[in-house]
């Protein structure tokens, strides 16, 4: 299991992850993708690389806006599996037209 990181480790990690914001002990990114059906497939490919971690995002999608909210809630905020996950979920959102 990963540690609950200090909020100067956060602060320093958000640094690499300009799209996202800490939200209380989460990390959040909204993208508004070019159609629903590109907000799916990217929704799929996040939900693999979540599977092959074990590590799940909360997901929110609104037609062609999707919503991804990172804390690890057994260690009651952010860890480095968060920072991880965002990183592919930003590699998976430019694969998708936005």
């Amino acid at each position: 299991m990963s540690r609950r990181l200090e909020r100067e480790e956060v602060v320093r990690q958000m640094e690499g992850l300009g799209e996202w914001v800490v939200d209380g002990d989460s990390i959040r990114r909204v993208v508004e993708f070019a159609s629903f059906l590109g907000g799916i497939e990217c929704v799929r490919n996040v939900a693999a690389d979540a599977e092959a971690m074990n590590h799940h995002p909360d997901i929110d999608i609104r037609w062609r806006t999707v919503t991804f909210t990172l804390s690890t809630h057994s260690e009651g905020g952010l860890t480095q599996l968060d920072i991880e996950l965002a990183h592919q979920i930003d590699a998976a959102v430019l694969q998708i037209d936005t």
